[in-house]
């Protein structure tokens, strides 16, 4: 391994890294906090002695920072929903942390002699970094350091590459550009996970899942977040090599576009997925044409878009795998989505909800479908969508689980757990359409 190549596979999430580092951030805030050390006028010549004037200054600058950022917090996203979800504890907490190492290092500077300025000047990125750090714990998002400064790891799919002569052990992750040929929709290059199975000469036709990052987001993110790839390299591996051909598609064309997954004036996101996609995927690689084996999975935004997909046209799809759904596409507020993506109308808007979808199909519009809705036990709101959308799944005749992942959140920790819980199921539910 190159030393680029071990910088790069730096883990990030790793308590045996980030330990030291907290605790090297606590003890470099606590010594800019301390008393300078002065001479002493009331001893002999040369005596010192701490001078604690200017420690509750610089103490109570730092608390003033990190009370009134907690209380951005509660605005941004309790008042205003600036995100969608609420912020967590620990991310409020962090972000708090950051301010008052940040007002620490400023006082620092102001107020210090020459080493605690250098000292301050060494806090000043350290209060930025430590607690990204720690909210990267919270949230999952980049478990190495490359995924942080390359935004898609994998080569191209090389479409001529000769057959595997054995079945490998393990599938291969590439990137891919599927072209909006019927709807134009400027996508992003997708990425693929080709099981073992579809690596050797003439391979059986194999089921296919299409997944959906969240938003703001990229197709990569389901596979360096998600960590999608372990869990299907184990799922093939019990299976003789054989697992569902898996596309993490682009839905939205740039990572803070919200489509909500309908033709609009922002894209023909539903085309481009429903029709595009499936014909190049027919086309190009070993899939099945019997949709009762395709699938889908999303988080967030993107579970939004599976549940949308599969209620829409139950035709075309025969399971999903939905984390941390909305109950619709939305885009801040009811009149703003309908303005962005539905001509303006609130009443076009509801209709693409899933469950009014399913309403409009009837009782038995998700006959024969196999759905999966998670969410982390933490996300209260989300956990609570789950519930609705199962118990309207299953009165419009899917067969449906509900499920939270113990003590997360609304973060990439949900998204690993419910890839490794119910994504084989959903696999086994695909696989057992083909029979």
């Amino acid at each position: 391994m190159s030393p680029t190549e071990w910088l790069l596979a730096t883990q990030l999430q790793a308590p045996s890294k980030l330990v030291p580092i907290d605790v090297a951030f606590a003890v470099l805030a606590v010594v800019v906090l301390l008393p300078v050390v002065r001479s002493s006028p009331a001893r002999s010549a040369g005596g010192r002695r701490p001078s604690w004037r200017g420690v509750g200054v610089r103490a109570a600058i730092a608390a003033a920072a990190a009370v009134v950022t907690l209380v951005v917090c509660w605005i941004v996203s309790d008042v205003l929903d600036v995100f969608g979800v609420s912020l967590s504890p620990v991310t409020r907490m962090w972000t708090a942390i950051a301010a008052a190492g940040l007002a620490l290092a400023v006082t620092g500077i102001v107020q210090g002699g020459r080493w605690r300025r250098v000292l301050a000047v060494v806090l000043l990125p350290a209060a930025l970094i430590v607690p990204a750090l720690g909210v990267n714990v919270e949230f999952a998002k980049y478990p190495t350091l490359g995924t942080v400064v390359q935004s898609n790891p994998y080569p191209s799919l090389d479409l001529h590459a000769a057959p595997a002569a054995a079945l490998p052990a393990v599938g291969e992750v590439r990137t891919v550009d599927i072209p909006g040929a019927r709807s134009g929709f400027p996508a992003r290059p997708a990425v693929v996970y080709l099981p073992p199975a579809a690596l050797v000469r003439d391979p059986a036709p194999l089921p296919v899942v299409l997944a959906f990052s969240g938003q703001p987001g990229a197709p990569s993110d389901m596979f360096t977040a998600g960590q999608m790839s372990t869990v299907l390299d184990a799922s093939a591996a019990a299976h003789h090599g054989r697992a569902p051909i898996v596309v993490s598609v682009d839905q939205l064309s740039a990572p803070g576009l919200n489509t909500m997954c309908v033709d609009s004036r922002l894209g023909r996101s539903a085309t481009y997925v429903t029709e595009d996609v499936p014909r190049w995927l027919t086309d190009h690689l070993p899939v099945t044409t019997d949709r009762r084996a395709w699938g889908l999975v999303g988080f967030s935004q993107g579970a939004t878009c599976a549940m949308q997909f599969i209620t829409a046209a139950p035709d075309r799809f025969g399971a999903a795998l939905a984390i941390s759904s909305e109950m619709q596409p939305t885009d801040q507020n009811p009149q703003h989505s309908a303005d962005q993506a539905f001509g303006g109308s609130v009443t076009a808007w509801k209709a693409a909800a899933p469950i009014a979808q399913m309403h409009a199909r009837g009782t038995h519009a998700l006959d024969g479908h196999d759905l999966w809705l998670t969410a982390g036990s933490s996300d209260h709101a989300f956990s609570r969508n789950a519930r609705a959308l199962g118990a309207a799944a299953r009165k419009a005749g899917a067969h449906c689980d509900v499920a939270f992942a113990p003590g997360s959140g609304h973060d990439w920790n949900t998204v690993q757990w419910s890839l490794r819980t119910e994504l084989p199921r959903e696999a086994d539910a695909l696989f057992g359409a083909l029979r």
